[in-house]
């Protein structure tokens, strides 16, 4: 009798254990399939229009993010300024309001002061030294600083990957063949102390405005002229206003996929590969599709009855050289002389 006893108290033991594990596992199954359905919806924000390249660059970025995440991650994009200029666009994703933006290098540089340097004016000496220095140990390692504003506090943001800006050049209502033509005009430009000082040089008054004011900007009369790259030229049909596009290359400022640190600090290492790998097949994309549609761009000028200039650039580089030297530190010098090194 007590050894039936101990037999019952045994398998009533056991089965209250096995029980206890079912549950314990049917809790675990569930968390986990909750989970993995839990779907990350990003927001995305450009400046630009649906046609221009960028634009095609940040939508392969969203296609191959959602493939690679098996649709864990979403996104959601904001071209032409949806969500305001590329300056809040830089401060909302400081405080987590916004989840990923393209911006220029130009206004980062307001946050990030090293990245200034890449808006120097005739910095590159041409697309291919452009493209060896952003690929290089010197652009990469900007792009992972990023986050650093360089006195040890945080940015709040870091870089993905860079697109393809191009050249930008001058382009207004009168001919621009030399600096003496500037003299006395008000030209837009982005809104950071090195583009500002540039103008100046040309005895020209600077003024900063969103690329969705230009064009009524430029019809009212209240600039003579702006600067920019062909495709932006032609994607805001700026040529119904300015007919004359002088390609005197006076900077080449990338453009860079930017992600919000606190979102960045959230993802998984398998969550960051995906990021990563997306952004890299979306800048290689999109360097492609930038120069198709550059030269595409070319030939639309033509055709509106734009007239385009090729002036002697060295009177140009003279002046802008010298004004924007004075704005650099110690740390932005050595980086201008590194990549003026790269061959």
């Amino acid at each position: 009798m007590k050894k039936s006893s101990l037999y019952f108290g045994l398998l009533l033991g056991a089965l209250i254990a096995c029980g206890v594990f079912a549950v314990i596992l049917q809790q675990k199954t569930t968390s986990q399939n909750a989970q993995s359905s839990t779907v990350r919806e990003l927001k995305i924000a450009h400046s630009l229009p649906t046609s221009h390249p960028v634009h095609q660059g940040v939508e392969h970025f969203r296609k191959r993010l959602e493939e690679l995440s098996g649709g864990a991650i979403t996104c959601n994009i904001f071209p032409n300024n949806q969500l305001g200029k590329e300056t809040e666009y830089l401060e909302k994703l400081q405080t987590g309001s916004l989840d990923i933006a393209k911006t220029s290098a130009a206004p980062i540089g307001n946050f990030v002061p090293r990245m200034k340097v890449l808006s120097l004016p005739y910095l590159f000496r041409d697309r291919e030294h452009y493209w060896q220095t952003l690929d290089s140990e010197i652009g990469q390692g900007l792009l992972e600083k990023l986050s650093d504003r360089g006195n040890g506090k945080p940015s709040g943001i870091r870089g993905l990957c860079y697109f393809d800006a191009g050249s930008r050049n001058f382009y207004s209502m009168d001919p621009v063949k030399s600096p003496e033509d500037l003299k006395g005009k008000i030209i837009r430009v982005m809104g950071d102390s090195i583009s500002m000082k540039m103008v100046e040089s040309f005895d020209a008054t600077p003024k900063s405005m969103g690329g969705g004011e230009i064009y009524g900007a430029l019809e009212k009369g209240v600039i003579n002229g702006a600067e920019n790259n062909p495709p932006t030229f032609i994607a805001q049909s700026h040529y119904e206003v300015c007919k004359h596009f002088t390609f005197d290359h006076h900077s080449r400022i990338p453009d860079i996929l930017n992600i919000s640190n606190s979102l960045w600090d959230q993802l998984s290492d398998q969550e960051k590969s995906w990021f990563m790998t997306a952004a890299k097949e979306a800048s290689q994309l999109q360097r492609k599709l930038w120069e198709k549609d550059s030269k595409a761009a070319i030939e639309k000028m033509k055709a509106h009855g734009v007239t385009i200039h090729h002036p002697d650039t060295k009177p140009f580089e003279a002046l802008a050289g010298s004004s924007s030297e004075k704005e650099l530190n110690a740390e932005q010098k050595q980086l201008k002389k590194s990549i003026r090194e790269i061959k």
